[in-house]
C-alpha cells in the first residue's frame, strides 16, 4: 500500500509544527469538572458545586465521575480529563462506552456511533462546550440519511471531560431521546498560569501484519499531540493552543454475504426456491424445509482483505478575557479533519438460482448447513474484484461567548457559534470505486456455511485447477462519488436569578438554523460479461495470491477443503487498462455532477424556564427542578434525482434503470411541542440519595427521510425494481421518559447505584412499501423476446439460454445491440425493453410515522476501593427489554427496535507510587442492527455479542516524564453478523490487537 500512498509538503510541515507544541492535553491536572447542573453554553452553576478535587491518576478521575454523578441534577454520569487520557481510548465513543448504558458500534476497529438505553445514534444528541454539533458522514453506495455524529473523528488528548446527560431538562437543547452528550474542552481562565506539554507515541497495529504485503502500511505509526495554556498575571486574560495528529495504518479480513439472503416459506415456488418434492432435483435436498418453515438462500459469498491507512488531525484554540471582574468573554475555534485511504481485494461467487444442492437445519426457521449452485458447463463468473476508497471528513466550530454575573442574584449568558461538518471523497477517481474482475470458467460452488466461516469448495473448467490470469478480464465497475455537509447556525440566551430564598429560576431562548446537503453520484459500467476481451489486459496485471491465513482467528477457517485464491492488482494499472479497452476515460472517473442531490433546512426557535429549590430542613431533605420547554421547528426539502426513462438488460440477473438528467422536486413540513420535565431527589441519610424524574424529549427524523423526490435504485432484477421516497412533513419521536435512581455512596470514591428507565415512544418512523407501476418503464422480462425463447425451449430459471437465444435471433432488431461473445461463447449485450413489453413493477418504500413503542431497562453501577492499597475496581451492568423485537419467522417489513441490547463494563486497576495499571473489558450482547439487509430486502441483521479487553500500564519516571503502554483488543476478538438464522453470515471480520507506547513530558 505504501505505493499508492503521498505524503503532501502541507503535512509534513502541519506534523512539524504540531510536534513542536505536541502535549496531551488530558496528561494534565485537569481542574474540578463544572458542576453537571451547569446550564450547556453557559457557565451558570447550582448553589451545590463540587468539591476540589486534589488526588489525581485513575483514583482521581474516578472520584470526579462519582462527583459528578451525586450532586448532579437528575441522572448524568462523566468523564474527567485524568481518565481519558490515561486510558487505551483511541476516541471519545470508547471512552463512553464504559459508562452504564452506553453501546458503541464500531468502525475500522474504532468506536463510532453511541448507542443509549436502547435508543441508537441518530437519536442521541451531541453537544461541544453546550453547543449542538452537526455530524457528518458518507455511505458506500448512496447518499448519508444520517444525524448521528461520528467519534471517530475527534482525539480524545484534546478534550477535558465529558457529561452524559440521561434525563432531560427544559435547559437542554433538544434532540437527545436516549441521550445529550456534552464535550467539554479546556478554558485557560479556569487553570491559572503557563502550562505546557509535550507527548508522542509509536503505534503498532496488528491487523496491518494480517494483511498481503501489497495491501501493508508501516508497521509503526506516529501520534503527537500538544498545549500551551497561559494567563495574565492579574487573571484577565488566557489563552490555549492545543493540537494533535494521529497516523495509523492497519487492515481487516472479512468474509460474508454482503448482498443478503433472500427468504422464502418452504412451499413457495418463486424465482429463487429450492425445487420442490417430486420436482427435478429435490432430490438434492437433504433435511428439507418444511411448508410452514422459513428459510433462505445467498446471494453471493464474498472473501475480502482490505489495507487501511489513517490520519487524524485535531485542534483548538481558545482566547478569554475578563474585562470587568463579572463578565468573561471566551472566543473559540476547534477542527478536526479525517482522512481515510482502503485499498481492498477480494473473491466471490454469486448464485444465479439455477440446480441446486442443499442441506439444512430443523425448523421453523432452517438455516443452511451446506449450499450448492450447480454450474454446468462451467463458464459461470469466478470473481476477483478490487476497490480503492479516498474519504475526508472535516469539522470546524467557531463560538462566542459572553458571561455576565449582573450581581449576586442575577446572571446572563450569551452563546453564539457556527459549526460545520464535511465528508466527501479524497481521490480524483472518488469516495468509493470498485472494478469487477472476472475469469468465466467457474463451474460448481459447494459452500458449507456450518462454521463462522463458511468454508467455499470450487470447481472449475477447461482443466483449470487455479486461477488463469489469460483469461481474466474487467467487468463492471462503480465510481463512486459520495458528499454530505451539515451547517449549524445557533444563538443562545440563558438566564439565572437566584431568590432570597435561595430557590431558582433558570430561562432562555433561542433559535437554531440547521442546513443538510446528502448527494450522490455513480459512473457505472454494468459490462459483467466483460470490457473488451481478456485479451486487453496484460498478464502480470493479476498478482496469484491467498487468502485464508488471514482468517485464524474465525472458526472453520483452516478447512482444507478451501478454495483458497485470488488476484491482487494495482487498482490504477487496472483501471488504465479498462479505460483503453472501452475506449473512453471518463467511463472510470467520478462524474463532477450529484445525480442525487438532497438539500434540507430546519429552522428552530426555542424558550424555556426551569424553577428549582432545595428544602434542607425536612426530616428527609430534598431537592427538585421543574421546567417546560417550547420547541417550534419549519422543515424545507428539496431533492435533485434522476429520471429514470428505460430498462436495459445486460446480464443475467442484472438489468439497470437508465436514466436521463435529473430534476429537483420537494416540500415541507412543521412542527411545535411543549416539552415539560420534572427532577426530584431526596437525601434518605447522607450518603443514600433517591432520585426520580420524568420528562418528555424529540428526536428529529434522518435526513434521507424527509428529502424530497423519488429515488429508484440503479440495478433492478428479473423480478422488478426498488426504490425509496422521502417525506419532508414528518414529525419527530416524541418520547416519555421516568428514570429512578438509588445511590449509596458509602465511602472514599466507592459506590453502588441501582437505576430504572422507561421510555415510551411516540411517532416512530415504519416504512410503507407500495407497488408501483406509475413510471411507465418497459422491462424485456415477459416480452415478445423473452416469450420466444421459452417457446424454443429456454427454461425460465435459464437466463443465459434466454440471453443467447434472443442476441442469436433478434440482434439488430429494436432494442436489441448484441456485443461480443465472452470467453466461453455466451453472447453479450443489451436487451431494452420495448413497447407493448410488460411495465416493470417497482417496490417503493416511503417513511411514515406509523408506531408507538416502548422500552425500559436497569442500570447497575458499583465502584470500590481497597483502602490505601492502590487497587480498585469499577463494574456496571445494564439490561435493556422492549416487547418490539424482530420476528424471524415473518417474511416482509417489520418494525422493530435496532440496536436494544444489554452491555457489562469490568474495570480493575492499581493506582500507587509511580505506577498505574488498568484492565477493562467491555462487552455488548446481540442486537439488531438493522432491518434491511446489504441488498434493501426487508430481513433482519444481527450483531453477535461482542466483547473486548483493553489494558493500560503507565509508569512516572519523574515528576514531569511519565511513560505508557496500552493495548486494545488484546485477545483479538472477532465481529460477526448474521441474518435470521446464525448460518446465515453476514459478515465476519477479524482486525488484530493494536499496541501503543508513549511518553509524555510536562515542562509546567
Amino acid at each position: 500500500m505504501r505505493e499508492t500512498r503521498t505524503l503532501p509538503r502541507t503535512r509534513r510541515l502541519t506534523s512539524a509544527l504540531l510536534f513542536a507544541l505536541s502535549t496531551p492535553l488530558a496528561a494534565q491536572t485537569a481542574p474540578a469538572p463544572q458542576s453537571a447542573s451547569t446550564v450547556p453554553g453557559s457557565s451558570q452553576a447550582d448553589p451545590a458545586t463540587l468539591d476540589t478535587v486534589q488526588v489525581s491518576g485513575i483514583r482521581g478521575s474516578l472520584t470526579s465521575s462519582m462527583n459528578v454523578k451525586r450532586d448532579a441534577q437528575g441522572i448524568v454520569d462523566g468523564i474527567v480529563a485524568e481518565d481519558i487520557g490515561k486510558f487505551p481510548d483511541t476516541n471519545l465513543a470508547e471512552s463512553l462506552q464504559r459508562i452504564s448504558g452506553v453501546s458503541i458500534d464500531r468502525s475500522l476497529g474504532e468506536g463510532s456511533r453511541v448507542t443509549v438505553r436502547g435508543v441508537g445514534p441518530d437519536f442521541n444528541l451531541v453537544l461541544l462546550n453546550g453547543r449542538q454539533m452537526p455530524g457528518a458522514s458518507i455511505e458506500e453506495s448512496n447518499a448519508s440519511n444520517s444525524r448521528a455524529f461520528d467519534f471517530a473523528n475527534l482525539a480524545s488528548e484534546s478534550i477535558s471531560g465529558i457529561e452524559v446527560f440521561k434525563t432531560s431538562r427544559a435547559s437542554t437543547p433538544t434532540g437527545g431521546i436516549g441521550a445529550t452528550i456534552n464535550i467539554k474542552t479546556a478554558r485557560p481562565l479556569d487553570n491559572p498560569g503557563m502550562h505546557a506539554n509535550v507527548g508522542l507515541k509509536g503505534v503498532h497495529d496488528a491487523s496491518n501484519e494480517n494483511l498481503p504485503g501489497r495491501l501493508q502500511g508501516d508497521s509503526l505509526t506516529p501520534e503527537i499531540s500538544g498545549i500551551f495554556s497561559n494567563t495574565s498575571a492579574d487573571g484577565r486574560f488566557g489563552v490555549s493552543l492545543s493540537g494533535s495528529y494521529q497516523e495509523r495504518d492497519f487492515g481487516y479480513s472479512q468474509v460474508g454475504v454482503p448482498n443478503g439472503w433472500r427468504a422464502f416459506r418452504g412451499d413457495s415456488t418463486a424465482y429463487g426456491t429450492i425445487p420442490q418434492p417430486g420436482a427435478p432435483g429435490s432430490e438434492n435436498i437433504v433435511n428439507r424445509p418444511g411448508p410452514n418453515d422459513i428459510y433462505s438462500v445467498p446471494q453471493n459469498l464474498n472473501y475480502r482483505v482490505v489495507g487501511v491507512e489513517r490520519q487524524r488531525t485535531n485542534g483548538q484554540l481558545t482566547l478569554q478575557y475578563k474585562p470587568l471582574d463579572n463578565i468573561t468573554t471566551t472566543l473559540d475555534y476547534t477542527y478536526s479533519e479525517n482522512k481515510i485511504q482502503q485499498q481492498r481485494n477480494e473473491m466471490s461467487v454469486w448464485f444465479n438460482y439455477g440446480p441446486s444442492a442443499s442441506a439444512w437445519t430443523k425448523g421453523p426457521v432452517a438455516g443452511p448447513i451446506t449450499y450448492s449452485e450447480i454450474v454446468n458447463p462451467p463458464t459461470s463468473d469466478l470473481a476477483t474484484a478490487g476497490s480503492q476508497a479516498a474519504t475526508r471528513n472535516q469539522n470546524k466550530s467557531l463560538g462566542f461567548n459572553v458571561d455576565w454575573a449582573v450581581n449576586d442574584q442575577f446572571k446572563l449568558n450569551f452563546d453564539i457559534h457556527r459549526s460545520t461538518a464535511e465528508a466527501g471523497a479524497d481521490s480524483p477517481y472518488g469516495s468509493s470505486n470498485s472494478l469487477g474482475v472476472s475469469g468465466f470458467y467457474r463451474g460448481t460452488s459447494v459452500v458449507d456455511f456450518s462454521k463462522d466461516f463458511p468454508v467455499l469448495q470450487q470447481q472449475l473448467g477447461f482443466g483449470l485447477n487455479g486461477l488463469d490470469p489469460s483469461r481474466t478480464l474487467v467487468t463492471g465497475s462503480a465510481f463512486r462519488n459520495s458528499y454530505m455537509k451539515s451547517e449549524i447556525d445557533q444563538a443562545q440566551v440563558n438566564g439565572d436569578f437566584t431568590f432570597e430564598n435561595y430557590s431558582q429560576l433558570k430561562f432562555g431562548i433561542g433559535s437554531t438554523e440547521v442546513k443538510n446537503r446528502s448527494a450522490f453520484s455513480n459512473v457505472q459500467r454494468d459490462t459483467w460479461g466483460g470490457n473488451g476481451t481478456a485479451a486487453d489486459y496484460a498478464d502480470d496485471l493479476w498478482i496469484p495470491s491467498t487468502f485464508a491465513q488471514y482468517f485464524d482467528a474465525i472458526d472453520g477457517s483452516g478447512n482444507p477443503a478451501q478454495f483458497n485464491q485470488l488476484f491482487l492488482f494495482d487498482f490504477e494499472r487496472v483501471r488504465q487498462a479498462a479505460a483503453q479497452a472501452a475506449g473512453d476515460e471518463s467511463l472510470y472517473r467520478i462524474s463532477p455532477v450529484f445525480t442525487t442531490d438532497r438539500r434540507v433546512t430546519e429552522k428552530s426557535k426555542n424558550a424555556y424556564l426551569q424553577w428549582g429549590n432545595s428544602w434542607d430542613d425536612l426530616r428527609v431533605p430534598i431537592s427538585l427542578a421543574a421546567g417546560v420547554r417550547y420547541e417550534e421547528t419549519k422543515v424545507q426539502a428539496q431533492a435533485l434525482v434522476p429520471v429514470a426513462v428505460g430498462i436495459d438488460w445486460v446480464a443475467n440477473n442484472e438489468l439497470p434503470i437508465r436514466l436521463a438528467d435529473s430534476a429537483f422536486s420537494g416540500g415541507s413540513g412543521k412542527y411545535e411541542y411543549w416539552l415539560p420535565s420534572l427532577d426530584l431527589s431526596f437525601k434518605l441519610r447522607e450518603d443514600l440519595v433517591l432520585r426520580g424524574s420524568y420528562g418528555e424529549t424529540i428526536g428529529r427524523p434522518g435526513w434521507g427521510d424527509i428529502q424530497g423526490g423519488q429515488t429508484l435504485n440503479q440495478i433492478g432484477r428479473i423480478e422488478g425494481g426498488s426504490g425509496q421516497e422521502g417525506n419532508p412533513g414528518l414529525k419527530p419521536l416524541l418520547s416519555h421518559n421516568i428514570d429512578l435512581s438509588l445511590e449509596w455512596y458509602y465511602g472514599e470514591a466507592s459506590y453502588a447505584s441501582v437505576g430504572f428507565f422507561r421510555k415510551n415512544i411516540d411517532n416512530y418512523v415504519g416504512v410503507t412499501t407500495r407497488n408501483d407501476t406509475s413510471l411507465g418503464l418497459h422491462t424485456p422480462v415477459g416480452g415478445a423476446y423473452w416469450n420466444q425463447a421459452l417457446a424454443n425451449g429456454c427454461a425460465t430459471a435459464d437466463l443465459t439460454c434466454i440471453r443467447n437465444y434472443i442476441f442469436r435471433n433478434f440482434a439488430g432488431q429494436p432494442g436489441v445491440a448484441r456485443g461480443t461473445d465472452d470467453t466461453n461463447g455466451n453472447a453479450t449485450g443489451t436487451i431494452s425493453g420495448q413497447p407493448g413489453d410488460p411495465v416493470a413493477n417497482f417496490s417503493i418504500t416511503a417513511p411514515a410515522n406509523q408506531r408507538s413503542a416502548s422500552l425500559d431497562g436497569w442500570e447497575f453501577n458499583v465502584q470500590h476501593m481497597f483502602g490505601q492499597s492502590g487497587f480498585g475496581v469499577s463494574a456496571n451492568y445494564t439490561k435493556v427489554d422492549s416487547g418490539l423485537t424482530y420476528n424471524n419467522y415473518v417474511i416482509g417489513e417489520q418494525f422493530a427496535l435496532e440496536g436494544l441490547s444489554d452491555s457489562a463494563n469490568l474495570v480493575g486497576f492499581y493506582d500507587k507510587g509511580q505506577w498505574q495499571v488498568r484492565a477493562a473489558y467491555n462487552w455488548r450482547d446481540e442486537f439488531l442492527a438493522a432491518r434491511f439487509d446489504g441488498s434493501g430486502l426487508p430481513n433482519p441483521v444481527y450483531t453477535e455479542a461482542y466483547g473486548q479487553l483493553d489494558l493500560n500500564i503507565g509508569y512516572k519516571w519523574t515528576d514531569n516524564l511519565s511513560l505508557s503502554l496500552e493495548a486494545i483488543n488484546l485477545t483479538n476478538e472477532i465481529q460477526r453478523q448474521h441474518g435470521r438464522q446464525k448460518n446465515e453470515i453476514i459478515y465476519a471480520t477479524q482486525t488484530g490487537p493494536r499496541y501503543m507506547l508513549g511518553l509524555r513530558y510536562k515542562f509546567w
